[in-house]
């Protein structure tokens, strides 16, 4: 059983250092994450990314030269990188929460930034966001954290596991890390949207 334990636990380093890795290598093409695959050809590592162009590169070279670095960095055997388009970034979590991390360390207000990107995850579909923002924030001695929510967000149950998407990114700002988590609910449980409708139903009788 420890020999198994130990196994996942490698799996996981390697998973974590893999994300970083390519993190790293696609921030410009506004990078979200990477799922790893065991196949009968070898490991598929599919990366998601709101510029699947820049990743690729012309004529695939970047894509290449990245799936032999990785073979090489990482030990994987026959690497297969597929890139895959998030069509809308302001519903991808992990985007959100790099992009607010970003604006921290240009300098902005940290309510100013957790705001804005409320405003624009509800604009682009979403049923409800959180942002919550921890570190050092406005000048504060102490750590502290601090939440903005819009809308419905499930934290509990089998909602949040099944709906909301959770992402986190850090800011490196002079203060020291501030470390931020986003969460995204995209979809309406069905059975609070079967109650909603009956309410309507009920008041109109």
């Amino acid at each position: 059983m420890m020999a198994i334990e130990r196994i996942f636990v490698k799996e996981g380093i390697k998973k974590a250092d893999v994300e970083e890795f390519l993190a790293k290598r696609f921030e410009k093409a506004g990078y979200s994450h990477t799922e790893i695959q065991r196949t009968p050809l070898g490991t598929r590592i599919i990366v998601y990314a709101h510029k699947p162009g820049l990743v690729i590169g012309r004529s695939g070279k970047k894509i290449k030269d990245i799936t032999e670095e990785i073979k090489e960095k990482f030990g994987f055997e026959n690497p297969l990188l597929d890139v895959r388009e998030v069509e809308q970034p302001f519903l991808d979590a992990n985007i959100v929460a790099k992009r607010v991390a970003r604006a921290l360390e240009k300098g902005i207000n940290f309510k100013k930034v957790a705001n804005y990107y409320l405003d624009r995850v509800m604009e682009a579909g979403a049923i409800g966001v959180q942002i919550r923002i921890a570190g050092k924030l406005a000048g504060s001695e102490r750590s502290r954290f601090q939440k903005f929510r819009k809308g419905f967000v499930a934290f509990s149950g089998e909602y949040a596991d099944a709906l909301v998407e959770k992402g986190y990114a850090q800011a490196m700002i002079k203060p020291g890390i501030i470390g931020i988590k986003t969460y995204i609910m995209k979809k309406m449980p069905k059975e609070l949207v079967i109650e909603k409708e009956q309410e309507k139903s009920e008041i109109k009788q």
